[in-house]
């Protein structure tokens, strides 16, 4: 009775929910939170000019701000992408009042499809290559993919 009761598994916990999601712009750093607590972080690439808030198109830069990750497209030109719901209301009057588009399809994603060497990938990592959006590795694009749901608040710091 003993060995039989060895054997029997205990089923799987059930993975803690993503309830926020932050982003350290200045550390670089992206973090999976549940109930207060860090489950993962990830080093991140940001827009090639990441100083400062998303004011228009075309600046390269990535919002600052609370947005929520509202949808997900598995097709996109980088493997994986989230959708941020940037530009919200405010970037729209701020960017109304600079007589500017506020730009938009800001995204976490992993790298660029095209891109078929993994020599070459390698190098996109630890710098800041996007047009404002959020990168990180595939796997890392992988785990986030799972892990963090449609309607999951983002908070990104400076």
């Amino acid at each position: 009775m003993l060995l039989l009761g060895a054997c029997t598994s205990q089923p799987p916990a059930p993975s803690p929910v993503v309830d926020q999601v932050i982003l350290e712009k200045s550390a670089r750093r992206l973090k999976l939170m549940a109930n207060g607590q860090t489950l993962r972080a990830y080093r991140v690439g940001l827009g090639d000019n990441p100083i400062g808030h998303k004011e228009r198109q075309g600046d390269e830069r990535t919002p600052e701000g609370d947005y929520v990750l509202d949808w997900r497209n598995p097709n996109s030109n980088y493997y994986k992408a989230i959708h941020i719901s940037y530009p919200n209301a405010q970037d729209r009057f701020l960017a109304q009042l600079l007589g500017e588009d506020p730009g938009g399809m800001i995204m976490i994603h992993g790298m660029p499809n095209y891109i078929a060497s993994e020599a070459v990938r390698r190098e996109y990592i630890g710098r800041d290559w996007t047009d404002g959006c959020i990168a990180v590795t595939n796997q890392e694009m992988d785990e986030i993919w799972a892990l963090v749901r449609d309607g999951t608040p983002i908070r990104i710091l400076p």
